[in-house]
């Protein structure tokens, strides 16, 4: 170990390289990055809170706003013109093409 660290010390550039290629001292674990905590799970985040929202949607052809849970598991069709809105894809619900959204504030 201290071999290493000796190394280490005389190679200033060689210490970049180490700690970039080891993958340690990268992030910060008291202070993840917002990034880091966006794509966690919701149980291994610092605030713990679920990942799916409600979305306005607007309809293509009759520009009606409907309210859809960003995981929703069953087909949401337009209640004025039941053009089809969003269909399930597993997880997150797949919109339309060209049909615009915006996440609803809590």
């Amino acid at each position: 170990r201290l071999q290493f660290l000796y190394f280490i010390a005389k190679n200033p550039s060689r210490k970049e390289n180490f700690r970039t290629k080891m993958g340690f001292l990268d992030a910060d674990i008291l202070y993840p990055s917002l990034k880091d905590q966006k794509n966690a799970h919701k149980r291994k985040r610092l605030v713990q809170g679920p990942k799916s929202s409600f979305l306005d949607v607007r309809c293509n052809s009759c520009k009606q706003v409907t309210v859809v849970f960003s995981h929703a598991s069953t087909v949401v069709v337009c209640g004025s013109c039941s053009n089809v809105l969003a269909q399930p894809a597993g997880g997150k619900a797949r919109l339309t093409a060209g049909s615009s959204f915006r996440t609803k504030q809590e």
